[in-house]
């Protein structure tokens, strides 16, 4: 972490996984990025950056009210959250990112939404979900679990 987000190696094209450095030019899939208002860690325009380093087909950026947690985790039901979401195809121009907010529209509620359609529009068919446990591992409960629900 102390790589990524201190020495930003992965913007620099610094970063190595088994020994192999990984460029985010390498990219060549849509990407979904998210950056937050308020984030401390990684500041949205910082992040908005991918615009020029990824060479992806499409990138779909988004910003969500908030800060670094709460932003990135506020549920569905959050009515007093808000986002602004734009995709920038190959070949488009470039726009900076006060441009960028500036015009693209604000929408109420939490991002969680937003990206689900996107997954849902790059996805196959929905599928059961495959058995998991064993005779001598049961499973504790269904998924997603109750832990999730809790406060």
């Amino acid at each position: 972490m102390r790589t990524l987000f201190l020495n930003n190696d992965l913007a620099e094209g610094r970063l190595r996984v088994e020994g192999r450095p990984v460029a985010l030019s390498d990219i060549q899939i849509p990407i979904f990025c998210v950056g937050t208002e308020w984030d401390h860690v990684a500041p949205w325009r910082s992040t908005y950056r991918l615009h020029l380093l990824a060479d992806a087909p499409e990138i779909t950026f988004l910003l969500t009210s908030g800060g670094h947690n709460a932003g990135i985790i506020s549920p569905p039901e959050q009515s007093h959250r808000h986002y602004r979401i734009a995709t920038a195809f190959e070949g488009d121009s470039y726009i900076d990112p006060d441009t960028w907010l500036e015009r693209t529209a604000v929408k109420p509620g939490s991002w969680w939404g937003a990206w689900q359609s996107w997954l849902a529009a790059r996805s196959g068919p929905l599928v059961e979900a495959p058995h998991v446990g064993s005779q001598p591992y049961p499973p504790l409960e269904n998924a997603p679990g109750s832990y999730v629900r809790k406060a």
